[in-house]
């Protein structure tokens, strides 16, 4: 079994601290579940972690993530001598497989029961309708959800199906008057990456109903995922 992990990634963060508490020795600022990490030290952002530092805690393996992190980062880590494990998530039988994978596979942990529940709970999740939406994740440009995120097939899950979700990026930007203008149910905004809240998105998009959701449940995948169906799925009936 692993005993000091540093995780580059807050999902992982939060599916380790909870699973096995006292193996994360480091985490990033935007670590932020649970709130109390022990005595992990704080080794940077996700796009610029401190190679140096986390090298001198002499971590048995480093976890990570190819879209959160920067490969060039990742690169450093390596030729320090440290073990990285990079994950790759777009959607939630990937997310499922990946936990697995770190926390049973590469840490050696017994299967954890939140794991378990969270499968359950997306096995019998029951759809809000058949709803479309476009997904802002940022504004000052506006960005939206696009192709193959892990959040849009959370969101597809509950019968919300996002209008970007054949555009060619990931995570394209959308001029504000295109999004205003476009034929679709309702707009969901997220509290993270960008804080969206009742002042602050909805006012772009008059006519159109918005559901604030919690980001955490749309886009981190770890022990949130247990609750994500029915948070997300309250706040988009409460919407429509």
């Amino acid at each position: 079994m692993r005993r000091r992990v540093v995780s580059l990634v807050p999902s992982l963060t939060e599916a380790v601290a909870v699973s096995a508490p006292g193996l994360l020795v480091g985490a990033t600022d935007w670590c932020t579940h649970p709130a109390d990490l022990g005595g992990a030290e704080r080794i940077g952002g996700t796009k610029n972690p401190d190679v140096r530092r986390i090298a001198a805690l002499r971590p048995d393996l480093v976890i990570a993530n190819e879209e959160e992190n920067r490969a060039p980062d990742l690169a450093a880590l390596r030729a320090a001598g440290l073990e990285v494990l990079v994950t790759e998530v777009r959607d939630l039988p990937q997310a499922l497989r990946e936990l697995d994978r770190v926390l049973v596979g590469a840490l050696g942990l017994a299967r954890p029961a939140w794991l378990a529940d969270a499968e359950a709970a997306w096995a019998g999740v029951e759809r809000v309708g058949e709803l479309s939406a476009f997904v802002p994740v940022w504004r000052r440009p506006w960005m939206v959800l696009g192709r193959d995120t892990f959040a849009g097939d959370l969101l597809g899950r509950l019968g919300v199906r996002n209008v970007y979700a054949g555009h060619a990026e990931r995570y394209p930007r959308i001029p504000v008057e295109e999004l205003a203008a476009a034929d679709c149910d309702l707009v969901v905004l997220p509290d993270e990456p960008y804080a969206f809240a009742a002042g602050d998105g909805p006012e772009a998009f008059p006519g159109l109903p918005a559901a604030l959701v919690s980001g955490r449940h749309l886009t981190w995948y770890g022990p949130s995922l247990a609750r994500a169906a029915g948070v997300l799925a309250e706040a988009v009936r409460a919407s429509v």
